[in-house]
């Protein structure tokens, strides 16, 4: 690939989130409604698409949580391909309870659905009390460490000099801005406001191509690489390759949901230009 600008998701390929932001969605649930799903369910839901925003994706977690307590027999995996047939994301989770429960029965489920309720804990159990003060602006109901400290870097210095010394290099990321920046200052990798797109910049989020196209556009790249670790990262650089009269390619790393041969095979399915063991293997890749 003889690109011009590298630009990198930041869970599951700079920091390791397995142990932060997927236990904070398993946790929210439990916490909340006294049951949830298995941390290895998390993917299904991810590979459904449209759940680049973790808080959503515990929304949804809730819901089959919800559903199941109140009586339809479906597993998860096939609550999560109903979810992708109707498109993914929360929309469509919300209409497979509504079909698969009797009305009054889906009306019980959505009334005891609490997103904000399960936003809020979800922030509690990541960020910790502390950051819970500084960025939520409000006082916990519990004093916790937070799973963000749980975060390995995956990215090393060597990988992040060589990247910066070849290439333009740009952040697409579904997290806020203020936990971008602290997982990026753990990463060393700084990257300016024009050249990273956060939640906070743009509501749509992946698959949507049009911040990787804006970065491309700012970069004044022809050829752009787009690294990720879910399918919907892979999706996004081939909406924008689609969409958009630069060429861009969509390469997947194996350090977050999707690993080993049913991971290559998922991202091959849906158009990864290559598929990488970690975003160390990006400099080999590009040369």
């Amino acid at each position: 690939m003889n690109v011009d600008a590298v630009v990198l998701d930041v869970d599951g390929v700079l920091v390791d989130v397995a142990d932060s932001y997927r236990r904070a969605i398993v946790e929210s649930v439990e916490r909340v409604y006294g049951e949830t799903i298995d941390r290895a369910e998390i993917q299904p839901f991810k590979d459904a698409g449209g759940f680049n925003n973790d808080w959503e994706l515990t929304y949804a977690a809730a819901l089959y949580v919800l559903g199941s307590q109140s009586g339809f027999d479906l597993g998860v995996d096939e609550f999560t391909d109903r979810i992708a047939e109707r498109g993914g994301g929360l929309d469509a989770a919300e209409a497979v309870v509504r079909d698969a429960l009797p009305e009054t029965d889906a009306e019980d489920v959505f009334e005891e659905w609490d997103p904000e309720r399960l936003r809020d804990v979800f922030q509690r159990l990541y960020l910790g009390s502390d950051l819970y003060r500084d960025l939520e602006g409000g006082e916990p109901d519990l004093e916790t460490a937070g799973f963000i400290h749980d975060e390995p870097v995956i990215v090393d210095e060597g990988t992040v000099a060589e990247l910066r010394e070849r290439y333009d290099v740009g952040v697409l990321t579904g997290r806020p801005a203020a936990e971008a920046d602290i997982a990026l200052v753990r990463a060393g990798l700084d990257v300016s406001d024009e050249h990273r797109f956060t939640m906070d910049d743009w509501d749509e989020g992946k698959p949507d191509p049009a911040a990787l196209v804006t970065l491309a556009e700012r970069f004044g790249a022809d050829r752009v690489a787009f690294v990720g670790d879910t399918l919907d990262d892979v999706r996004t650089a081939v909406n924008a390759d689609a969409a958009d009269e630069r060429v861009y390619y969509g390469v997947g790393v194996l350090t977050g949901g999707l690993t080993g041969d049913e991971g290559r095979r998922k991202y091959s399915r849906e158009g990864a230009a290559a598929v990488v063991e970690s975003v160390n293997d990006l400099p080999d890749l590009l040369e």
